[in-house]
């Protein structure tokens, strides 16, 4: 990590924080990510070599620690209490994002990989009740390989398969991949998106009522936004 050679506790700070890539590490460790898999999906940009890199940084300085992983080979990574001291500053992050910083997407932040990961990490499983459900998703705009996905409820977690796991669909849902972007983002409202058709949901009533739980959006979704510099819910630009 880069030196600021100031003894001022910002710039000691800002040496581990600000470090790239650093507080999305803390944002997905915060969020409840453990494995290197799942810390892998939330960075898909970041190297496997410099991610491992990082996270050696980070135990040295002790802002996470690393555990045996329960019944497997491996081990776990796990924020310490210095570590949980920097959740407040993502949640900072992100609160000024949402607010000043919303705009039309571009073609290089449309990610599918990113997105449903991020469905399959903020899912209410139990939405639909203690029962399996399975929640398939079809992005309309993505080749064929890419375009179907599905996510099973269960033992109140969500699993994300990326074949057909041949259980009755409880609750189809189509929209092109920068729309489902927008709704967890919360640039386009889930009523908004199914009224205008920019989003179809399909199954029995209880299971199109349970949809706004099951996809759980964080609460900065509720963060209005203050930029007017470009409208947003929009095709991405090329």
């Amino acid at each position: 990590m880069k030196s600021y050679g100031q003894f001022c506790p910002v710039a000691k700070a800002s040496e581990l924080f600000c470090e790239r890539w650093t507080p999305l590490i803390v944002r997905d460790l915060a969020a409840g990510a453990t494995r290197f898999s799942e810390l892998q999906r939330g960075v898909p940009l970041m190297s496997p070599t410099l991610l491992s890199k990082r996270l050696k940084q980070l135990e040295a300085e002790g802002i996470i620690e690393t555990r045996p992983q329960k019944g497997a080979r491996g081990r776990t990574y796990h924020l310490t209490e210095p570590g949980r001291e920097f959740i407040p500053l993502v949640v900072a992050l992100g609160t000024w994002g949402q607010r000043w910083s919303r705009r039309q997407l571009v073609e290089g932040e449309v990610d599918l990989g990113l997105l449903v990961w991020s469905l399959e990490r903020a899912a209410d499983a139990t939405a639909f009740g203690k029962r399996q459900s399975l929640v398939q998703v079809e992005f309309t705009d993505q080749p064929k390989d890419k375009r179907l996905w599905w996510f099973i409820n269960r033992d109140g977690k969500c699993e994300l398969c990326l074949e057909d796991p041949g259980f009755e669909v409880d609750l189809y849902l189509a929209c092109s991949l920068p729309d489902m972007i927008y709704i967890v983002r919360g640039d386009l409202l889930l009523p908004q998106a199914l009224s205008s058709g920019r989003l179809e949901a399909l199954g029995s009533t209880r299971a199109r009522r349970a949809l706004r739980a099951w996809l759980n959006l964080s609460p900065l979704t509720k963060v209005k936004s203050q930029n007017r510099l470009e409208a947003v819910a929009a095709p991405p630009r090329r």
